[in-house]
């Protein structure tokens, strides 16, 4: 059964008919867009021809009869004609600058902005959609490219010269919110995204406060979270109500465009990975999205419109930016209900008897602006500490809980220390105004975290310390009597610090700083002879407790056994802190819930982790968690994370060159077939592979390249046989049968088809294309053979290993490769295989320039590449460059066939012969050619033997047998008889 969300609904069958005339043949649709050009050309010509003798009478009204017409054409038949009619040769150059001028603004139109991006989908040549199925709504689930993708960014995110920026983004926002709010499908929706967030936003020019961009994009989107100061305009509010009744609440935001603006950001931010933009549009909202996440008595519509939304933005944020001031920024506004002044918001989160969140303004005449928000209760308080506890649990990592903890306490043990000092103090202005509310829920956020993350808090035991060594030596210093001493809370508190760090598991005396050990020790010696009080009695257990530590530490390293057991010392603390980060990777990559964002983020702690060569580092799972995310469907925000994959196998080979070239060619060859290794992600363990053989360079030998390059010898030859896959294959192929029936069946004959006119050469050209892109997987549907493009991909691997270090792959494999590419172009020579061949070619011109390469670098390679090698490879190519049907195959034969004259020639004279020519020789006439390879022919030696022989012996060089005497040093040849 064909897939019924692949489907075009019969509704949009219906308005497709209508809209394209009733259903109409191929024949009457090509037909009328003829017609529609020649109406183009005929009033564009009346109204803009610069020869033209016409008054001014007439050529205004031939212009506004040409802007009729532009205006009353649906816009995508616009598109296609205007597409066709810029381009050269079809109108003059006069006419052809103003109808790009109206081609360029046709996203301002209505629905200019879909039209736009479904043309440009369907006329890349990277896209696989058909101009015929473009006349279904894309939303239907278009295979959009990332190259497609990208030129439509292009499209709408520059604004054309004849527009200002103002009037572009001002006419194109409601079209581009309005897709991203999903009514159009998923497809579309992520397409906008990109476009606002890359294009857009992600542009200097336009995404930056204050440019145009960001005035329509980005304002909109906060302002119904956070209005402004001076309020929003009225366009926004939508209170158009003449009478206002002034005893009632002026609402300015209400839940529906609330809700709106939270979706809007999620589906901004989560459909491509984006931190910049992350912390520049959050940033502003962290006080309004911890407001809604915190919503008491939130029910299931509120929850799932709001409150939800918010949550996970507010996630986002904090796991991007995990900080201490962010965390203070939400304990001073634990109980933020909206506006900028805390004490007199200018608008504030209410709810409805509805049960509705709205954005009201408090500055009314009959009202008394905040007086009804004076702040939080101590039940409210303790109400919102377990959230923001959870937030904090589910973003921060050790390392920053540690951190946020030791800023508060180092706050509160100020104000604790002010609070103590007697006499006359000067207060510094700032100090004045001190919230007592902040400074309480500082206290209890801090006693919260001492109870809910001890181990954390632990885990970082270094700052801890420190702190702890100065709050005891300042206080036994400060402290007279043994009541103060006592009753001190910062002693109390630092006490209990310490007790926490002492009994954690895996507390090491011997990894504390001697200097800070000895500072604890003598001050809790001192603390526990101030008396019977709690203080000191605490003080006198942590002294037994840590000279008990001690002991233990003794009796380890006085054993011998536990050394080797145990191993000696440890973790390091970069050890510790390096397995946090790991783990913390881990959790953003494979959280079920984590957004792109926040995976991009995770890998970016795993790369850092492998430039440092740490050695917590689990290879193995590193390896299986890249396969995943390369497997993962090739979706325009996963092709940033497919990126950092390969980066990241590039970085894991240095160290690790046999697990990582292991895993790869395991993945590329897919000997189980996996159903989830399809075309595209085993093309993407391709292209791993070949980074990390240009990665290893040199070192890519031994075993390494023997396994790697059988391997790809086997794929690249048609021994490969994958039944499952043709299995699959054939299951599919019947759905899209069942499919197109249907369609015939809802259109009562053939799906109408929206190409443009073009000539019978033209046509031939794309069927010739449609084929041979069907051919790729076709050898695979019908006899089980390996795909073209992977094969292709094989061979292009193989070229880049024997390019990079013939040495390393040897001569057996080197020539096993050249015969099978010699076969390739040989037999395989049908019209789909033609990047196969082109494949095979180069690898052939890899072989040739490798040689040289080797030979110029005086690198003996032992492989068999003479004079009858050379012809008949020589004779192949050139019958291929006569009679192949691609041209780029004809073009790499000529450049192979140049290629081996040159070799040829150079094969000729070796390197003592090339650098004599070269003017670096002695000798027979002091430079030039003395030796020729393959003849038995040296004028050096002759000359001296020529020249001996008058000294030692003239007469038996001249009666040397085979007549041939020197005279002069030269050799003579006589005729005898």
């Amino acid at each position: 059964m064909a897939d019924s969300n692949m489907d075009p609904s019969p509704e949009e069958l219906e308005a497709l008919k209508q809209a394209m005339g009733g259903g109409d043949k191929k024949k009457t649709e090509k037909t009328a867009r003829q017609k529609l050009m020649e109406q183009i050309m005929d009033l564009g010509g009346k109204a803009f021809n610069p020869d033209s003798k016409g008054d001014s009478q007439a050529r205004a009204q031939a212009v506004r009869d040409f802007e009729a017409l532009i205006e009353r054409t649906k816009t995508l038949s616009l598109l296609a004609s205007l597409n066709i009619l810029i381009r050269p040769g079809h109108t003059p150059d006069w006419l052809r600058l103003k109808l790009r001028e109206y081609l360029t603004v046709i996203p301002l139109r209505e629905e200019g902005v879909r039209a736009s991006l479904e043309f440009a989908f369907a006329v890349h040549p990277s896209s696989t959609v058909k101009l015929s199925e473009a006349a279904v709504p894309q939303k239907r689930g278009a295979n959009i490219t990332h190259e497609a993708l990208v030129l439509a960014s292009n499209l709408l995110s520059v604004p054309p010269s004849t527009v200002t920026p103002d009037e572009w983004y001002s006419g194109i926002a409601p079209q581009l919110f309005a897709l991203l709010d999903g009514g159009e499908g998923p497809e579309l929706k992520k397409v906008v995204a990109y476009v606002i967030g890359f294009g857009i936003l992600g542009r200097k020019v336009s995404g930056a406060p204050g440019t145009a961009g960001w005035k329509y994009l980005a304002e909109p989107l906060l302002h119904h979270i956070k209005p402004p100061p001076g309020g929003l305009p009225k366009t926004e509010t939508g209170d158009d109500d003449d009478v206002i009744d002034l005893s009632k609440d002026k609402v300015l935001v209400k839940q529906k465009d609330l809700a709106t603006a939270l979706q809007r950001i999620h589906a901004l931010l989560v459909s491509h990975p984006n931190p910049g933009l992350c912390k520049r549009l959050l940033s502003p909202l962290l006080l309004p999205l911890w407001s809604l996440t915190t919503w008491p008595n939130s029910e299931k519509p509120l929850s799932e419109k709001v409150t939800q939304p918010a949550s996970e933005l507010l996630k986002i944020f904090l796991k991007l930016s995990p900080s201490a001031p962010v965390l203070l920024a939400l304990v001073h506004n634990l109980g933020y209900v909206g506006g900028f002044d805390k004490k007199k918001p200018e608008w504030v989160y209410k709810q409805t008897e509805q049960g509705e969140i709205q954005i009201v303004d408090t500055n009314r005449p009959l009202q008394k602006a905040g007086e009804q928000y004076i702040g939080l209760s101590l039940p409210e308080i303790d109400q919102k500490i377990p959230k923001l506890l959870e937030l904090v649990d589910s973003t921060f990592s050790e390392a920053d809980v540690s951190s946020v903890f030791l800023d508060l306490f180092g706050r509160w043990l100020k104000s604790a220390r002010g609070q103590k000092k007697s006499g006359i103090q000067i207060i510094k202005e700032e100090e004045e105004e001190k919230d007592p509310i902040a400074q309480f829920t500082e206290v209890k956020l801090l006693l919260a975290m001492m109870e809910k993350f001890p181990e954390k808090l632990a885990g970082q035991p270094k700052h801890i310390l420190e702190l702890v060594s100065q709050v005891l030596s300042e206080a036994t210093k400060e402290t007279t009597a043994a009541e103060e001493a006592g009753e001190d809370e910062v002693i109390r508190v630092a006490l209990s610090l310490l007790n926490m760090v002492v009994t954690v598991p895996g507390f090491q005396k011997k990894r504390v700083d001697p200097d800070v050990l000895r500072v604890i020790e003598s001050s809790l010696s001192a603390l526990s002879k101030t008396g019977d009080n709690d203080n000191a009695k605490t003080a006198s257990n942590l002294t037994l407790l840590l000279r008990y530590r001690d002991e233990i530490d003794a009796l380890e390293a006085a054993d011998p056994s536990s050394i080797t057991t145990t191993g000696g010392a440890g973790p390091t603390d970069r050890q510790i802190e390096d397995r946090k980060t790991y783990s913390l990777a881990i959790s953003y990559i494979t959280a079920p819930d984590s957004p792109p964002p926040v995976r991009s983020e995770g890998l970016n702690l795993i790369s850092g982790l492998i430039t440092s060569h740490s050695p917590i580092l689990d290879i193995p799972g590193i390896l299986v968690l890249l396969s995943t995310l390369l497997c993962e469907p090739n979706s325009s925000e996963e092709d940033y994370i497919h990126l950092r994959c390969i980066k990241l196998y590039t970085q894991l080979s240095s160290d690790h060159p046999r697990a990582v070239l292991t895993d790869l060619i395991d993945r590329y060859l897919d000997p189980r077939e996996s159903a989830l290794a399809t075309v595209d992600a085993r093309l993407r363990f391709g292209e791993a592979l070949m980074q990390v053989i240009d990665r290893l360079g040199q070192t890519f030998t031994g075993d390494l390249s023997k396994m790697t390059c059988e391997a790809l010898i086997t794929l690249a030859s048609r021994r490969g046989h994958r039944p499952k896959t043709m299995a699959r294959q054939a299951r599919e192929a019947k759905a899209r049968e069942q499919k197109h029936k249907e369609a015939e069946d809802a259109w009562d004959g053939s799906v109408p088809d929206m190409t443009d006119p073009i000539s019978a050469e033209e046509q031939a050209r794309l069927d010739i294309l449609e084929a041979i892109v069907d051919g790729w997987s076709a050898g695979t549907s019908k006899t089980g053979e390996e795909d073209v493009r992977i094969r292709a991909s094989a061979l292009s691997i193989l070229a880049n290993c024997i390019e990079t270090n013939i040495v390393g792959v040897g001569a057996v494999l080197a020539m096993a490769s050249v015969d099978l590419c010699v076969n390739v172009v040989q037999v395989e020579r049908q019209i789909e295989k033609g990047i196969l061949r082109r494949a095979a070619v180069r690898l052939i011109m890899s072989f040739i320039k490798a040689l040289d390469e080797a030979k110029k670098e005086g690198r003996v390679l032992g492989i068999a590449f003479g004079s009858e090698t050379q012809e008949q490879m020589r004779t192949v190519l050139g019958y291929v460059e006569q009679t192949d049907e691609d041209g780029l195959v004809r073009e790499y034969c000529r450049d192979v066939l140049e290629s081996l004259e040159n070799w040829k020639m150079v094969s000729l004279v070796d390197e003592v012969s090339l650098r004599q020519a070269r003017g670096g020789g002695s000798g027979f006439g002091g430079s030039g050619l003395t030796k020729l390879a393959g003849l038995m022919i040296d004028p050096e030696r002759s000359a001296f033997r020529g020249g001996g022989g008058g000294a030692v012996g003239g007469g038996e060089s001249g009666g040397s047998s085979g007549g041939v005497e020197m005279f002069g040093g030269r050799p003579r040849i006589e005729e005898i008889e």
